[in-house]
């Protein structure tokens, strides 16, 4: 049978999820909660609860995802008349007068990323639970895409945001911020915990079991 290299867990060392410090906690017989010297937090070989609390997460996410996209992200009133628009109206609008980069990078940051990142949350939820052994180099390399692109869909936010603060023209024009933007903010937020909550490491145990 292969031999693979000594582990963490069979050196009984733990990284802090805190200040990501490298320490050394009692046998698996010892029944003492070990903390970190450096910054207090309790010590895991584990995220306690990953898979549920991703879930969860990723659930909660799934539903706010279509408020998100389907109520208006803002309303323009101008001259007495208001209009407003959902992200993918904007998309349309903005490509339709041909503004193709600006129409590209708000597709990209507001509906296929966040759609993109719950996809891949959840198949490493399945894959894990599944017991996979499946490629598990891209697996890890894809959940370390997912939580560092997470944070950029906050874009679309930000610009609601200046343009709410900055267009107050009274009659002429203004611009309000829709329901949406409440739910896409929650979506945003509730991805970033999810990716923060699942344990990367679940992906490699099925591995390691198998070459015991």
């Amino acid at each position: 049978m292969k031999q693979l290299a000594l582990t963490a867990r069979e050196a009984l060392l733990v990284s802090c999820h805190g200040c990501h410090l490298l320490c050394r906690v009692p046998s698996p017989n010892d029944s003492r909660e070990a903390h970190c010297p450096r910054c207090g937090a309790s010590l895991h070989q584990r995220k306690p609860n990953s898979i549920a609390r991703t879930w969860a997460l990723v659930l909660a996410a799934f539903i706010f995802y279509i408020p998100a996209n389907v109520l208006p992200i803002t309303t323009v009133i101008s001259l007495g008349k208001a209009q407003s628009d959902t992200i993918m109206s904007g998309v349309i609008y903005f490509m339709a007068t041909g503004m193709w980069p600006i129409a590209l990078v708000i597709f990209i940051a507001s509906v296929f990323v966040p759609l993109a990142k719950l996809l891949i949350l959840s198949c490493l939820l399945i894959s894990v639970q599944r017991r996979s052994n499946w490629r598990p180099h891209d697996r890890t390399r894809l959940y370390r895409i997912t939580e560092a692109v997470g944070r950029w869909s906050m874009l679309d936010i930000f610009v609601v945001t200046i343009l709410v603060a900055l267009v107050k023209l009274r009659a002429l024009a203004t611009i309000e911020a829709g329901p949406a933007a409440v739910f896409f903010a929650a979506v945003v937020v509730t991805t970033m915990f999810a990716a923060m909550s699942f344990d990367p490491r679940l992906i490699w145990d099925e591995r390691e079991q198998r070459y015991e």
